[in-house]
């Protein structure tokens, strides 16, 4: 297998996703450009004769983010014209999974530069604004035990032992890790600004963050999830799934589950001759990923599953890793993530996570796979390990080491 290498990674940064968010006026479309310009600008790509392909995760392609938006933003960012692309969904992973498919092109000997990553606009296209059966067609949705993600969340605090106080705290650490990374300048090399047709600067800075969260502000949000379990059924539904608990203890809203943002990312991938004919220095070395399938009533938990996997497939331990991130879709599912593997929380989510910054669906696990890079370069460290859980139950991982 030919080895594939990270050569440069950027995003945008997170805008609200609501109407009164700095990037609601921005189509999916030029938030992918936006990042594919970028990459091809920083490296001084000649496109037509280099890349090979352009991948990019979204979740809910339609509309204006539909029609293969991949392709799309290829064209608007002046790509040559020879540069094909395809939008993949994976839920969650979508991101990451093109960062895989691309990396897997490239091992298998059939590309030699590909540019990964993802784009979704939450503020203008809803999130499940693309539909699906799971949730609406009985003959799955029964025998699958169908919750909405929340609700699942839940489940995994009640069912490992998580209190509201320790998921509110997660939150308020979540909070100060990404106000003290924007703060020491640790996202300042990867964050594009998102510019105007007449180039004014419309956001370079994530602006879900509130920095000056407290276990007391949180305190006074309500569970988000109770209507829905109690009086919309889906905790009956919980509890049939999992008899081992008498109730679900709803401890999760706002506060401690990931922000709706817009927002893009990319990564620049290939082979070392690739790297050589672009004059361009390699960053890191995909060493192997992996997917999962994994309990769809728990539906998050695909994580740890998926880390199993991927480290006996790697011939790997966790002792091995020296960072990783997983995103926080919800408190409750880093929390059993560290209890799963005992990992201290100084070597997961070390620049903070959705929580505070927002997670965009498409988009997000190519922007984390970008921090952690940065993060073992800024602290000298190898390893790293990304993974993200997903509806329907799976889990996505992949290890990279730096070079």
């Amino acid at each position: 297998m030919t080895d594939v290498f990270v050569y440069d990674h950027v995003r945008t940064p997170r805008g609200k996703g609501k109407s009164d968010g700095s990037l609601h006026e921005v189509t999916a479309l030029e938030l992918a450009a936006t990042t594919l310009r970028a990459i091809k600008a920083r490296n001084g790509l000649d496109t037509a004769r280099l890349v090979d392909d352009v991948i990019l995760g979204c979740v809910d392609p339609v509309g204006e983010a539909g029609g293969d938006i991949a392709r799309a933003a290829a064209l608007a960012a002046d790509y040559g014209d020879s540069v094909p692309g395809i939008q993949i969904n994976r839920f969650c992973a979508s991101g990451l999974d093109a960062v895989n498919f691309a990396a897997a092109q490239v091992m298998a000997g059939q590309h030699d530069m590909t540019v990964a990553g993802g784009v979704e606009s939450m503020s203008r296209v809803g999130m499940g604004a693309a539909g699906g059966a799971w949730p609406v067609d009985p003959s799955i949705a029964v025998k699958t035990y169908f919750m909405p993600q929340g609700i699942s969340a839940d489940l995994i605090a009640t069912k490992y032992g998580f209190s509201r106080t320790d998921v509110d705290a997660y939150a308020v650490e979540s909070q100060k890790r990404s106000a003290r990374s924007w703060e020491e300048g640790r996202f300042k090399n990867s964050v594009v600004p998102v510019k105007d047709i007449n180039g004014i600067t419309i956001l370079d800075r994530d602006e879900h963050m509130r920095p000056s969260t407290t276990m007391q502000s949180l305190g006074g949000l309500n569970p988000s999830f109770v209507m829905m379990g109690e009086h919309g059924g889906f905790d009956a539904v919980a509890i049939q799934a999992h008899p081992e608990i008498e109730g679900v203890n709803h401890v999760h809203h706002a506060g401690n589950s990931s922000g709706i943002v817009d927002g893009a990312a990319a990564v620049l991938l290939g082979n070392a001759e690739a790297g050589k004919a672009a004059g361009l220095k390699p960053r890191a070395r995909i060493r192997a990923f992996a997917n999962i399938g994994s309990e769809p009533a728990l539906m998050l938990t695909g994580p740890v599953d998926v880390t199993r996997k991927l480290l006996k497939k790697a011939g790997m331990t966790i002792g091995d890793i020296d960072l990783f991130e997983l995103n926080e879709a919800f408190a409750s599912v880093v929390l059993r993530y560290m209890q799963a593997f005992d990992i201290p929380h100084d070597k997961i989510n070390v620049c903070g996570g959705a929580i505070a910054l927002g997670h965009p669906l498409g988009a997000t696990g190519a922007m984390i796979l970008g921090t952690v890079l940065d993060e073992l370069e800024r602290t000298g460290k190898s390893t790293a390990l990304v993974t993200l859980c997903i509806g329907a139950g799976m889990g996505t991982a992949t290890i990279i080491e730096r070079v």
